[in-house]
């Protein structure tokens, strides 16, 4: 097998990304291109891989059930829109509020 590039779609898994990559084929009856998604499960050991990012995948031996493949690289960082709060309402956040999102942050 070939590497092959795709966006990842499932970052939900530990150390785990669904990636979809879509490929064209020529269907001779219809003579048009038709595309096809597969979606590959593939380990991310860094575990930095987020929804919409463009990677490369490398086969590998298999690691799970599913798990045939190991990403490679990020090709591509998806842009992650972040809304802009207002000036006084940013300052409203309680050292609670904090420290349950560091916490979230960290597992």
């Amino acid at each position: 097998m070939k590497p092959v590039v795709g966006i990842v779609v499932s970052n939900k898994m530990q150390k785990s990304v669904v990636v979809a990559v879509d490929r064209l084929f020529h269907h001779k009856m219809y003579n048009r291109y038709v595309k096809r998604t597969s979606r590959f499960t593939a380990h991310d050991e860094a575990d930095g891989c987020n929804v919409g990012d463009r990677v490369r995948l490398d086969p590998s031996r298999p690691l799970s059930k599913h798990k045939h493949w190991v990403v490679a690289e990020v090709l591509c960082r998806a842009k992650v829109y972040v809304p802009q709060s207002a000036a006084g309402s940013g300052e409203h956040v309680t050292k609670t509020q904090q420290a349950g999102f560091a916490s979230k942050s960290s597992t």
